[in-house]
């Protein structure tokens, strides 16, 4: 197996999440921001913890970016009915209209990433690029269980 390719994976990631910040930054959100407004779009009633987990950051991080989105009549928190403890998130009726403006910038970004390749490589890739999603989480899920 070719030992650099677990390095161009990760270095096509810093870029593709490169171009993603360098695009979003045209509508005025940060790529974090726009990450986190993006991830409401697709998992509205999450709760914080479920999103820092899946955008990578500290809770803490979470927490204070929602804070400023809040603030911003980007983003509401409403309490969890099955835990007092707990808030869920969901975007405000602004912000769909937000996560429309930063789709808009991102046209093309998809694109031009997989330009050279035909649609017969595109869906080779989607599947080989999915069963290496798959194989890394089976993984994670199984160290998790082993450690406790």
């Amino acid at each position: 197996m070719d030992k650099n390719l677990g390095f161009l994976m990760v270095d096509n990631a810093r870029l593709l999440r490169r171009a993603f910040d360098e695009r979003v930054r045209t509508t005025g959100m940060t790529g974090p921001q726009a990450r986190l407004l993006l991830a409401l779009d697709r998992a509205p009633g999450e709760n914080q913890t479920f999103h820092a987990e899946h955008l990578e950051v500290e809770p803490i991080t979470l927490c204070r970016m929602v804070d400023r989105m809040e603030e911003s009549g980007l983003v509401e928190r409403r309490k969890d009915p099955s835990d007092r403890r707990a808030r869920l998130l969901y975007l405000t009726p602004r912000a769909e209209g937000e996560a429309a403006r930063i789709r808009s910038a991102l046209t093309g970004m998809l694109d031009q990433m997989v330009a050279g390749l035909d649609e017969t490589e595109q869906a080779a890739l989607s599947r080989m690029l999915n069963l290496v999603s798959d194989n890394l989480s089976a993984s994670t899920k199984s160290q998790g269980i082993a450690h406790g």
